[in-house]
């Protein structure tokens, strides 16, 4: 099928919408560039109080991740709305996407989640050991139980919840003897590297290609998010992308990961991330145009997705607002 003789006209959802302004921008942009009449909707728990949710096309409430009536709720969404394209946001909910895929599949919705890498990269434990097993470089990394109990343990080192985010919950143990000595949740210990921080974006076509990765040096962060960056190109950070996309047996859209590179180059990948990344807009302003690409391949347009995204490209972050007038 040509891109004349296509459909023009695409409806997607940005699931879990908050303040992810940026992302939905790059939608609307990549839209503009193919041709497409895109439609977004955008849900969250609050939408009022969602500055995505005030820019999208329309907005709808949903329950938390943890509501029992999320999936059935977003679903109704995608039937009434007629929605191609559905983009997860948060980590807790892409193992309910991942395990709804062919029910939205009915719908006619593609969910933008790979099951295999959510359910690999959910626990920091299980991910530290998974890609060990494959031979990327981590840090020593423990459950803290093990870990107080006299497991082996290079100090400095970070404690921090199995499955947190958004620099949730992070402290610093100088010692065996500094870890907390009661927890509320799953919790690991893991050698604190020294050096650069790095967020690294992959995009991976639905035929299972790696079509590009980005690096991009994390140079201000807040809240876990990184507000200034640059792109650099970085071969091993390359090659520990196409290490992991080999070791997955479907590998499919866009992941993330994140790492320290030492002053003498060492390398230590210590998340993953099966979606978007929170820095994303940098690596499409770039070039890499990951949404753009998404919805090429939703509209069954030929895939332009390449690796020539322009290094250097920086990104300083600043607050901005979404203003509304009181309703009549």
């Amino acid at each position: 099928m040509t891109q004349s003789e296509t459909p023009t006209h695409l409806t997607m959802l940005l699931s879990s919408a908050g303040r992810r302004v940026g992302l939905l921008e790059a939608f609307r942009s990549g839209a503009r560039e193919l041709g497409i009449e895109l439609t977004v909707i955008a849900t969250d728990m609050n939408p009022a109080w969602s500055a995505a949710c005030r820019i999208a096309d329309h907005a709808a409430a949903v329950p938390a991740a943890s509501d029992p009536r999320f999936i059935d709720e977003t679903a109704a969404l995608c039937s009434q709305y007629g929605v191609s394209l559905l983009v997860p946001t948060i980590d807790p909910e892409l193992p309910l996407y991942a395990g709804a895929i062919a029910r939205f599949e009915e719908l006619g919705t593609r969910v933008v989640v790979d099951p295999d890498l959510i359910a690999l990269s959910a626990n920091k434990l299980d991910t530290a050991r998974w890609l060990a097993a494959i031979g990327v470089p981590v840090p020593l990394t423990h459950g803290i139980e093990a870990v107080r109990d006299g497991a082996e343990m290079i100090w400095p080192a970070v404690v921090k919840p199995a499955y947190g985010s958004a620099s949730r919950g992070i402290s610093i143990a100088a010692t065996r003897q500094n870890l907390p000595s009661t927890w509320s949740e799953p919790m690991i210990v893991q050698q604190q590297l020294i050096g650069d921080e790095w967020t690294v974006n992959a995009f991976v076509d639905n035929h299972g290609v790696l079509r590009t990765v980005v690096p991009h040096r994390r140079i201000g962060v807040r809240a876990g998010e990184v507000e200034k960056g640059i792109t650099e190109r970085v071969p091993a950070f390359r090659d520990i992308a196409e290490l992991i996309v080999s070791h997955l047996p479907a590998p499919s859209g866009p992941f993330c990961y994140q790492a320290i590179m030492s002053a003498d180059g060492d390398v230590g990948v210590f998340e993953i991330n099966a979606r978007f990344g929170g820095g994303y807009p940098l690596a499409d302003k770039a070039g890499a145009t990951f949404a753009k690409w998404l919805l090429a391949e939703a509209a069954h347009f030929p895939s332009e997705a390449a690796d020539d995204w322009v290094e250097g490209m920086t990104m300083l972050r600043y607050d901005a607002a979404v203003f509304s007038m009181p309703c009549a």
